[in-house]
């Protein structure tokens, strides 16, 4: 998540890119299909005929291997997939998952209760279905993107590839990957709400066999919430070697620093139990903080190490690993508002709560796969077998914050700076977890003639999970054993489209944060369950224009979210059923018109009567419809512009229905000017109407305001 200083003023961010003259302009690459050697034209898009066309050109990417573990056109994966790609992630000054998602259908940010990611995916929100490269990043933090080349959003359930997780869907970062292409990039932002950024990313071949890149990032910024603000820094060494012609190694290490103050908004008012509609957000001042910010606080270590290791044999056959070790140290504490105002005037107080958690977590996921093709009796098999280990080991420590009878506050002075004391309460966590997963799987890619594919697989997790309770010494234990398949068929009437049908399946057994608000119980063990449907066209209008389009039905069963009784803790739902329809444009319009967004409709609802909530009642946090679309228009070979809506139906803060946040259109817009091939210059404005609105929630009380207009502006230098 970004932060933007203070209330009013102008939010300014300067990014410096350079590259040496004899590589490729990343950006002008990204714009036009020209090099930096090319003196001509740099802004304005060309025409890049079939032949040419590289799996990301712009903003479309013609390849995917997260969807399948193998490098498949977009067009053959029955699955609906949206990539943020480098120039849109440079476009729109992307630098969290929330600014990455902003602009794809059927996905909407969460609070993620002002310390950790937190995304609602086709009506499924989920803190845990992150990866990088394929792998699990499995902690709850912000995720920056500094060395990111670029994000994959997967929508609907796939277990096969991704085993547990899966849910509603993926988020997929793909790193940067030193290789043979020397790059010289700096970047410098600065702003007048206090915000400083900088970042560099440095490539350069060894020689004939090794390859090196550095990619680093600092950040220190406020924010336009009241004594907010965010220190960060991140750094990630890559070196690739190639032993031979037929064998690669890719080694990375990262570590990454985070601290910010936890702001978890402002809380609703006029809410009336078992009244749908008679809550909204609290009528005040968007910078507004509720609680104590000294005392609210998160911080997060994380150093992680990966690698890939591939082989090609003469026979068509390859052998791959992927490994990710990682260790996070991450601590927050909030003082945050515990229930509605009383009244918006002075005679009004909102109720405080207040508590801590200290989460150390080692993870270490390995994926080991075998890829070989066949042709029999005229039918072409491209098959991907292997076996994916998984071991986790979590210490989870929480504490309530107990006010010594002073929890109230004033609502137009809601800070508080009164002291509170931590101590445990009888359900809160103290934990020793154990998770260890072991899966194998098998998948299929059959072309049975060349307008008729079919995409078959099915995975086997054996999910074990041990508990103990410090405080008690009582220790949980569950073993699952889990089945999903897939099934997709692909038919392509003409060569650039294909219609597809897809069945799927995945599971979310409990693992890690998910117990530290949830009581250990064996039920509360026992796996969410989802289950995909989804019917659609892919049509590359040209090579480099695509639109998608999708239909889908979600079941979801012994879902977490939110208990809107209680601030602090999360509750189990029976039954969930999301049924949606998606439709995307992305790519070039014109050689000089780039285009990217799509609109969704979402209508997510409660099977069953649970506490809080009646069947019928509409899942949090949801809007019905979602429209974004972010354009850029090149008029010279120096100037471009950009030009972006995103409108958001309303939406209810918790499962009780009763505060509803209002729907709202917001606009953004951008400036690119390029006085010389190696140096870029980009105004970015978010907010463009200075509109007031409420852009999430975590449950009634806990609601994040948008920010006000904010401007950035961005100097990229290449040498």
């Amino acid at each position: 998540m970004k932060f933007i200083a203070g209330t009013g003023g102008v939010y300014i961010a300067v990014t410096i890119l350079a590259i040496s003259s004899g590589m490729q302009t990343v950006w002008a690459q990204s714009s036009t299909g020209q090099s930096a050697s090319d003196n001509s034209a740099v802004l304005p898009a060309i025409n890049v005929s079939t032949d040419s066309i590289k799996p990301t050109d712009g903003y479309v990417t013609k390849e995917s291997f997260s969807a399948t573990r193998t490098d498949t056109p977009l067009r053959d994966v029955p699955q609906s997939i949206t990539v943020i790609t480098q120039d849109m992630i440079r476009d729109q000054s992307i630098q969290s998952i929330t600014e990455a998602v902003r602009y794809v259908p059927g996905i909407v940010p969460s609070q993620g209760e002002g310390h950790r990611d937190a995304v609602i995916i086709r009506g499924s929100s989920t803190t845990g279905d992150f990866f990088v490269d394929g792998l699990r990043d499995d902690v709850q933090y912000y995720r920056d993107l500094y060395n990111i080349d670029r994000v994959e959003v997967l929508k609907g359930s796939n277990g096969m590839i991704f085993g547990r997780g899966g849910a509603g869907g993926v988020i997929n970062r793909v790193t940067k990957e030193a290789d043979w292409q020397p790059v010289r990039a700096a970047t410098a932002e600065f702003g007048s709400y206090n915000h400083k950024r900088f970042t560099a990313d440095i490539g350069q071949p060894i020689n004939e066999i090794a390859a090196a890149r550095l990619n680093g990032v600092f950040e220190h910024s406020d924010s336009f919430r009241d004594n907010v603000d965010l220190k960060r820094w991140g750094i990630n060494p890559t070196v690739t070697l190639l032993p031979t012609d037929k064998t690669k190694i890719v080694l990375s290490g990262e570590y990454f620093y985070d601290r910010r103050v936890v702001d978890r908004g402002i809380p609703s008012f006029g809410t009336m139990a078992n009244v749908v509609n008679s809550g909204r957000p609290a009528d005040i001042d968007r910078s507004t903080f509720f609680g104590n910010p000294d005392d609210s606080h998160a911080r997060v270590d994380a150093w992680s190490f990966n690698s890939l290791i591939e082989h090609s044999f003469n026979n068509n056959i390859k052998l791959r690993n992927r490994t990710r070790y990682a260790d996070y140290d991450k601590f927050y504490q909030n003082v945050y508002a515990g229930g509605q105002a009383t009244a918006e005037d002075a005679t009004g107080t909102v109720n405080l709560s207040a508590y801590n958690n200290a989460t150390r977590r080692k993870n270490l996921f390995t994926q080991t796969d075998l890829l070989f093709k066949l042709n029999t009796w005229g039918v072409d098999h491209e098959f991907m077998t292997g076996v994916e280990y998984g071991h986790q080991v979590t210490d989870n420590f929480r504490n309530t914050g107990l006010f010594n009878n002073v929890s109230k506050v004033s609502f137009l002075n809601p800070m508080s700076f009164v002291p509170v004391t931590f101590e445990q309460s009888v359900t809160d966590a103290d934990n020793h977890g154990v998770v260890e997963a072991v899966g194998v799987y098998a998948q299929d890619q059959i072309t049975i003639i060349p307008q008729l594919k079919a995409v078959l697989g099915i995975r086997y997790d054996n999910f074990d999970t041990t508990v103990h309770n410090n405080r008690n010494g009582d220790k949980v234990h569950s073993n699952d054993g889990l089945i999903s398949p897939r099934v997709g068929l692909i038919y392509k009437p003409i060569e650039p489209l294909s219609i597809y049908g897809n069945y799927s399946l995945a599971y979310v057994p409990r693992a890690g944060d998910q117990l530290s608000s949830l009581s250990v119980t064996n039920e509360a063990l026992k796996p969410e369950k989802f289950m995909n449907l989804e019917l659609g066209a892919k049509w590359d209008i040209r090579p480099d224009l695509a639109l998608t389009a999708a239909l889908y039905q979600l079941d979801r069963s012994n879902v977490i979210a939110a208990d809107p009784n209680d601030l602090s803790r999360t509750i189990l739902v029976d039954g969930q059923r999301t049924r949606g329809a998606e439709i995307g444009l992305m790519g070039r319009i014109t050689p000089h018109w780039s285009v990217m967004g799509g609109y969704g409709y979402t209508d997510a609802e409660i099977t069953k009567n649970i506490a809080g909530a009646d069947k019928g009642a509409a899942v949090a946090q949801v809007p019905k419809h979602t429209v974004a679309v972010w354009n850029r228009y090149d008029f010279t070979s120096y100037l471009g512009l950009g030009l972006g809506v995103i409108h958001r139906g309303s939406i209810y803060a918790a499962v009780d229905n009763t505060v509803l946040l209002p729907s709202y259109t917001r606009l953004d817009a951008a400036v690119f000017v390029q006085p010389h091939k190696n140096i870029r210059i980009q105004a970015n404005v978010e907010n463009l109407a200075n509109i007031e609105y409420a852009t999430s929630a975590h449950n009634n009380n806990n609601i994040m305001p948008g920010a006000p207009r904010i401007f950035r502006l961005t100097a990229m230098v290449n040498f």
